[in-house]
């Protein structure tokens, strides 16, 4: 069977939520396999990563110091989580256009 990998990328996210996939819901049984937030100012800042489902927010981490110059694995040690259709990912710092985001997941993982 054959995999379909999704990288979504997000630059200079900053106190707005930047949702993945842009702008939509997820459309299928997803898993997200790398999640990795790189600050891109010169100060340290906190962000946050969370699920969206029917108007509630799931953390999956939430004030997260990244030094300058440093980037966060959220997801490590092979780690994975399964999205559903409805689902928004949404990334969010404490600064403004500090964090690039590249995610990584596999498209339809169910039928």
């Amino acid at each position: 069977m054959a995999q379909n990998f999704r990288r979504y990328i997000e630059r200079a996210i900053g106190t707005s939520a930047t949702d993945i996939p842009d702008g939509a819901d997820f459309d299928s049984y997803d898993t997200i396999v790398g999640i990795n937030l790189a600050n891109i100012v010169a100060q340290q800042i906190n962000v946050s990563v969370y699920i969206t489902n029917n108007s509630n927010n799931y953390y999956i981490i939430k004030d997260a110091p990244i030094p300058a110059g440093s980037a966060l694995q959220v997801l490590a040690g092979g780690a994975k989580f399964v999205v559903q259709s409805g689902d928004r990912l949404n990334i969010v710092s404490d600064t403004a256009s500090s964090v690039d985001a590249i995610v990584s997941a596999v498209d339809d993982i169910s039928t």
